[in-house]
C-alpha cells in the first residue's frame, strides 16, 4: 500500500467532515421537520438526541480509523484479535458507499440542473407548483440529460480525488465549505429581511406544544431521534476515514463535537431561510413533515423564488449552496471508495479513478432510469430511488454503527480500553469514564432498538 497521506492542517479535517455529515437532508427535511414538529422545542429534541447517539457512534467511528489508519475496508482486520470475525462487517460498509452513491449522484445532478436553469432564466416563467411540478417531472424523465449530468458528477468528483488527499480533496472541499457557509450567510440575512421574517421566525424559533398536541409526543420525539441520528452519515465509516488521516494532538470528543456543531449549524441556517420566505410569498405554508420529499425545493421553493423581486439571482444562489452540499458529501464518500482500492490493491489514485468513475457511472443508472423505464419497478410501493435510499437509510446506517458501538466496547471485540486510550489521546474535550455503562449497555440497546423500528 502507498504511503499514507495526511491533512495539511486540522481546518482541513473539520471542514471535510463536516462536509461528509451536512447533506441535502440538512438543508430541506430538517427545517420541515421543525416547522411541522414544535419549532424550538422539537429542535432541543433533536440536540438531544444528537449528544446522546450521535456523539458517541461518531468518537467510536473516528477512533477505529485514527487507531487502524485504515478505511473500513481493512480497519477491522487491523484492530481485532486473532481468530475474531470482526473484519466481515467490511462488506456491508464498503456495499453502504456504493450504494449511497448510486442515488445521491442523481440527487446531485439535480441540483446543477436547476442551477443552470436560474442562471439562463428558463425557469422564471412558472410560477404556481403545478407547473413547477411539471418542470421537475420533465427534469427526471429526460433520461439523457440526467445520464449525461450523473456522469459529469461522478467523473468531476472522482477526477478531484485522483489529485490526492490534500491537492485534491482537502484543497477543493474547503474551498466548496467556506463559500456554502457565506453563501448561507448572505441568503439568511437577506431573508431576514422580508417583510415577513418576524413570522416566520417567530414559527420556527419559539417554542410551543402544537406539533406534539397535533402528532403526538411519541412521533415528535421519534422523529427527532432519527434526525439526529440520520443526518451524521455514521456507520458505514463515511466518518472513520477521515480519522485515519489526521494525527493524535486532539482529543476526537472534542473533534466530533466541532463537526456536528457545524451540521446542526447548517441546518439550523437553512430554517432561517426558508420560513421567512415561505411566510412572506407562500402564507405561511411550507410542506407537512409526513409528505416531506426533495420535491420540496423543487416546487414549493422555486415557486417562492420565483415569486420574490430578485428570484433569479437568489434561486440561483440557492441551488449553488446546494450543490456544495451535495458535491462535498459525494468528494468525501468518494475518497473513502478511493481508499478501499488504494488499500486493498497496488493500484495508484489516477487508475481507481478511472475505475472507479465507470464503476459508480453504471451503478447510478438503475436510479436515473427509476423515473422512466423501470418506473413500474417497485417493491413494497417503492421505486428504486426510495428502495436505495430505504437500504442506507433504515439498514446499513443504524447497523453499522451498532456495530462500532459494540466493537469499542465488548472485550470480545477491540474493547473498551483501547478506545478509550485512543479516543481521549491529544489535547481537547475527554470522553468521561464515568459513562461506560451508558455507552456498554444502554446505547447498543438504543441503537438496536432503532434498527428495528427504522424497518418497520
Amino acid at each position: 500500500m502507498n504511503q499514507r497521506e495526511k491533512f495539511s492542517s486540522r481546518l482541513g479535517f473539520i471542514l471535510i467532515s463536516a462536509g461528509c455529515a451536512i447533506g441535502l437532508g440538512n438543508v430541506y427535511r430538517f427545517p420541515i421537520l421543525t416547522g411541522s414538529y414544535g419549532g424550538a422545542l422539537f429542535v432541543l429534541i433533536y440536540i438531544a438526541f444528537l449528544l446522546l447517539l450521535g456523539l458517541p457512534v461518531m468518537t467510536m467511528e473516528l477512533s477505529v480509523g485514527r487507531a487502524s489508519q485504515r478505511s473500513i475496508a481493512s480497519s477491522y482486520d487491523v484492530l481485532e484479535k486473532p481468530g475474531q470475525k470482526w473484519h466481515l462487517i467490511k462488506y456491508m460498509g464498503i456495499a453502504g458507499n456504493y450504494l449511497l452513491m448510486m442515488f445521491y449522484t442523481t440527487i446531485s445532478a439535480w441540483m446543477v440542473i436547476y442551477f443552470l436553469k436560474y442562471a439562463d432564466g428558463s425557469i422564471m416563467q412558472y410560477t404556481t407548483t403545478e407547473q413547477l411540478g411539471e418542470v421537475f417531472g420533465g427534469v427526471v424523465s429526460n433520461t439523457g440529460v440526467m445520464i449525461g449530468m450523473v456522469f459529469a458528477v461522478v467523473a468531476v468528483c472522482f477526477g478531484i480525488c485522483s489529485f490526492g488527499l490534500q491537492k485534491g480533496v482537502e484543497k477543493i472541499t474547503k474551498t466548496m465549505m467556506i463559500a456554502l457557509f457565506i453563501l448561507m450567510l448572505g441568503l439568511v440575512i437577506y431573508s431576514c429581511t422580508l417583510s415577513n421574517a418576524a413570522e416566520g421566525l417567530k414559527f420556527y424559533l419559539i417554542p410551543n406544544l402544537d406539533g406534539i398536541k397535533e402528532h403526538g409526543l411519541w412521533t415528535v420525539v421519534s422523529a427527532a431521534l432519527g434526525q439526529a441520528f440520520f443526518t451524521l452519515s455514521i456507520g458505514i465509516g463515511s466518518v472513520a476515514i477521515f480519522g485515519s488521516y489526521i494525527s493524535k494532538e486532539r482529543s476526537l470528543t472534542g473533534e466530533a463535537l466541532t463537526i456536528m456543531s457545524l451540521d446542526t449549524a447548517v441546518a439550523l441556517m437553512s430554517g432561517l431561510i426558508i420560513f421567512p420566505a415561505c411566510f412572506t410569498y407562500n402564507n405561511g405554508v411550507t410542506a407537512d413533515a409526513s409528505t416531506v420529499g426533495a420535491s420540496f425545493l423543487f416546487t414549493t421553493l422555486s415557486s417562492i423564488f420565483n415569486a420574490m423581486p430578485g428570484g433569479r439571482i437568489i434561486g440561483a444562489l440557492f441551488f449553488v449552496f446546494m450543490i456544495f452540499a451535495a458535491l462535498s458529501t459525494v468528494i468525501a464518500v468518494f475518497e473513502n471508495i478511493m481508499s478501499f482500492w488504494l488499500e486493498l490493491t497496488k493500484m495508484n489514485r489516477v487508475k481507481v479513478a478511472i475505475i472507479n468513475i465507470v464503476l459508480v457511472f453504471v451503478l447510478s443508472i438503475p436510479c436515473v432510469l427509476g423515473f422512466t423505464l423501470w418506473s413500474d419497478f417497485q417493491i413494497a410501493g417503492k421505486g428504486i430511488m426510495d428502495l436505495e435510499d430505504f437500504a442506507v437509510s433504515n439498514i446499513m446506517l443504524p447497523l453499522g454503527s451498532l456495530f462500532y458501538v459494540l466493537f469499542c466496547t465488548l472485550r470480545y471485540g477491540w474493547g473498551w480500553d483501547n478506545y478509550f486510550a485512543e479516543v481521549n489521546s491529544g489535547k481537547g474535550l475527554k470522553m468521561a469514564k464515568w459513562l461506560k455503562p451508558y455507552l456498554s449497555y444502554v446505547l447498543p440497546v438504543v441503537l438496536f432498538a432503532l434498527f428495528i423500528v427504522s424497518i418497520i
